[in-house]
């Protein structure tokens, strides 16, 4: 196995499990602790993790984004579940604005049988994983393209958007904060998501468990701009009643 695939590996495990240990994954990979330690230097290097005494945590407050493949692999259920609850939200013939998270990849399979959306996205993945024989009319945003995120992203992105009102705009983000709101880890992610936000009637987040009560680098938007909370674990009472006292619909 070459570095870079044990390296992604290891961050994969990091971002489930919130903690690696040195020694077991020396054991596992079958290389020295020393070996490890230096992986695990670059992913702290790279804003993924934080070294520990024998092993490594989890960055919650990162601002380097995840490598896609990484992404695909984390909380695949509870973002399966969201997805099948956004589906269930559409109807035939809706026009959806849709971002380039994981989950909204989800939501895209979840719809396959329904007919004559209108998609607009940044998402290069969403268009290669479309049903073949659709009757779907697809806007692609172009932009300036990002590899680790397999999207696009920049002015004239967010110009395409802007052309636009849909019924719903889905996006995520990366914390969801009483005080602040919605958040990201990249500017150009969020000025992306802001315009999806002033184009579409409702705006529903999927927003899965693990990103209530974080914070990330770049505010996008606030509670008032979200219509509907979809998440996969039912939210404490703070936030329920949060959501009761701002109109927003929850669903779990």
């Amino acid at each position: 196995m070459l570095p870079i695939e044990r390296r992604g590996e290891i961050l994969q495990k990091l971002m489930l499990d919130g903690r690696v240990v040195v020694g077991e994954l020396a054991e596992h990979y079958q290389v020295t602790e020393e070996t490890i330690r230096r992986d695990l230097e670059k992913l702290e290097a790279d804003g993924y993790a934080k070294k520990t005494y024998g092993g490594a945590v989890r960055n919650d407050n990162m601002t380097s984004e995840l490598p896609y493949t990484v992404r695909k692999q984390t909380n695949v259920s509870g973002k399966k579940y969201i997805a099948e609850i956004i589906g269930s939200l559409i109807s035939d013939g809706d026009s959806l604005l849709l971002d380039a998270s994981t989950t909204a990849l989800f939501t895209v399979k979840s719809i396959f049988t329904k007919h004559n959306l209108t998609l607009v996205t940044n998402s290069v993945e969403i268009l290669l994983d479309l049903p073949q024989g659709h009757d779907w009319n697809i806007v692609s945003t172009g932009g300036s393209y990002r590899s680790e995120s397999m999207s696009f992203y920049g002015a004239s992105a967010e110009e395409v958007v802007e052309k636009y009102y849909a019924d719903y705009a889905i996006l995520s983000c990366k914390g969801f904060d009483v005080d602040k709101g919605m958040t990201d880890g990249r500017e150009t992610y969020a000025m992306l998501k802001k315009a999806f936000i002033r184009s579409a009637k409702k705006v529903i987040l999927a927003v899965d468990h693990t990103k209530f009560n974080k914070i990330s680098f770049v505010r996008l938007g606030e509670l008032e701009d979200i219509d509907i909370v979809v998440t996969d674990v039912e939210p404490d009472e703070k936030w329920k009643q949060i959501f009761r006292e701002k109109g927003i619909e929850l669903y779990y």
